[in-house]
């Protein structure tokens, strides 16, 4: 049925930017039109206003649309103590997430306690892996883990796991490998490539740009790092006997939002039309995947329930910037390890976005904004630049050690330090709006029995590269 247009604004002469500007001085009262100009991180303008309608790129960064849900609600699970563990996720699963992101670390510092593909098919006991994907995040040990979930899922041929190997995003979280990086990459590409065949509808590496963005990285070098990163894995799995079609069909963008929506969303959509570009030079053109996580480095310890709102802005920009999966940490991570209600209001926050707030109703909800379609073309610019400067260095490893990435996130992070120190950055709850009353969050404090995990030492030299440290805003403030 045709619905009525009813036009509010006939009655109104129609605006001109003359008129604008007229207004705008007026009010700047002798202030320059300049001083309304926002810049990110990277130097990009923001303008105070865009023509309309707006003459964008002909490119379309938007994701395909939904069979089911607009986006896959991918809920962590990293409690330590497996059974712990078994009971998180089946409750993340019945409460709403559709699949999960498995934490392993035989060591229980950053993950489940497991050692064996036993522990994980009883850690997984209960859960129908074709329909609730299993996602892992095991950085070294990602070969082992990998080879765990699939004699797990062995019943489950077509499950659409996700084995997120990322070895080049541990070498530069720890700053080291144990054993030469490139014997890393080529056991990860050989255990995909011989996963592939068995899970066919798995996606096999995890191309991240986290390792920048929480090291203090602007957006245009985490997108940067993230594509010299699937170079490099695709590049690894073509040596590995698969074809370049296959390589690209197997790797997932991961990215990070935080609390700045604009930025954000327009990195999510400049990350789409990377990859358009990218998969068209490399001869096999396809859309992105992208798996978006809330980012640790802006919450805050001194109100961490001002980490809520944080969490909300970062999930409706992984959502609005059209991310195929989104994982949403919970308010106290920057504390120590969830409770179960911390990791219901992380859920129920993606489903009041989804469900209640219908934000993924729309493929592309910010496609034809002035503010959005620009940045989202200045900050693809600015990354393309900066990953074909990463491939002139010699490629994603030689970057690394010869410290061009760290150097640039060093000169980020300072630049955030300015300017929390000069107040043009601000932290609510921390640098405004403190409050003194702020009532303590509750964190588990479960500990979990270290196993005897595999060693992923591989024969040779350890290789080395200045560590991509994480860190908080909030811990730069003066």
């Amino acid at each position: 049925m045709d619905m009525p247009v009813i036009p509010l604004a006939d009655s109104f002469e129609p605006a001109a930017r003359t008129d604008w500007l007229a207004l705008v001085e007026k009010t700047l009262k002798g202030a320059s039109l300049d001083s309304l100009t926002r810049r990110t991180a990277d130097g990009l303008a923001i303008e105070p206003l865009y023509p309309a309608p707006w003459a964008g790129s002909t490119a379309n960064p938007a994701r395909a649309p939904a069979v089911d849900r607009p986006w896959d609600i991918r809920a962590p699970i990293r409690q330590p103590e497996p059974s712990a563990a078994h009971d998180a996720l089946l409750t993340a699963l019945e409460g709403g997430a559709a699949s999960v992101l498995l934490g392993i670390d035989p060591g229980g510092d950053s993950g489940v306690a497991i050692d064996s593909s036993e522990a994980l098919a009883r850690l997984l006991d209960g859960v129908l892996t074709d329909i609730a994907p299993i996602a892992l995040d095991a950085g070294f040990l990602g070969p082992q883990a990998a080879y765990w979930l699939s004699a797990a899922t062995k019943a489950s041929p077509a499950a659409p796991l996700a084995f997120h190997l990322d070895p080049l995003g541990a070498f530069a979280a720890a700053g080291a490998s144990p054993g030469p990086i490139e014997s890393h990459l080529i056991a990860a590409a050989n255990t995909a490539a011989r996963l592939s065949t068995t899970h066919p509808k798995a996606s096999l590496f995890l191309a991240s740009g986290a390792v920048v963005h929480e090291a203090g990285g602007t957006a245009a070098e985490e997108l940067a790092f993230a594509l010299a990163a699937a170079l490099g894995y695709a590049k690894a799995l073509v040596r590995a006997g698969l074809s370049m079609e296959a390589a690209l069909g197997g790797i997932v963008l991961g990215l990070i939002t935080d609390v700045d929506p604009l930025v954000s969303i327009a990195k999510l959509r400049a990350a789409r039309i990377l990859w358009t570009r990218f998969t068209q030079v490399c001869g096999a053109p396809r859309p992105a995947a992208i798996e978006a996580r809330s980012s640790g480095r802006m919450l805050t310890r001194a109100d961490p329930w001002t980490n809520l709102v944080r969490l909300t802005a970062a999930g409706f920009a992984a959502a609005v910037g059209g991310a195929d999966a989104i994982v949403l940490g919970a308010f106290t991570d920057v504390l120590g390890a969830p409770t179960p209600f911390a990791e219901r209001l992380a859920r129920n926050t993606q489903l009041i976005l989804m469900e209640e707030g219908h934000v993924g109703a729309a493929i592309d909800p910010a496609g034809g904004a002035g503010a959005f379609e620009a940045l989202t073309i200045d900050l693809a610019r600015a990354a393309w630049e900066r990953f074909t400067g990463i491939e002139a260095a010699g490629g994603v490893i030689a970057a690394l050690r010869e410290g061009l990435i760290a150097r640039e996130t060093d000169i980020a992070r300072e630049a955030f330090a300015a300017g929390l120190a000069d107040k043009t950055i601000r932290i609510v709850g921390v640098t405004e709006f403190v409050n003194p009353e702020s009532r303590p969050a509750e964190v588990d404090t479960t500990v979990g029995a270290p196993v005897p995990g595999p060693d992923p030492r591989l024969p040779g030299p350890d290789s080395r590269c200045p560590a991509l440290t994480p860190i908080t805003l909030e811990s730069l403030v003066p």
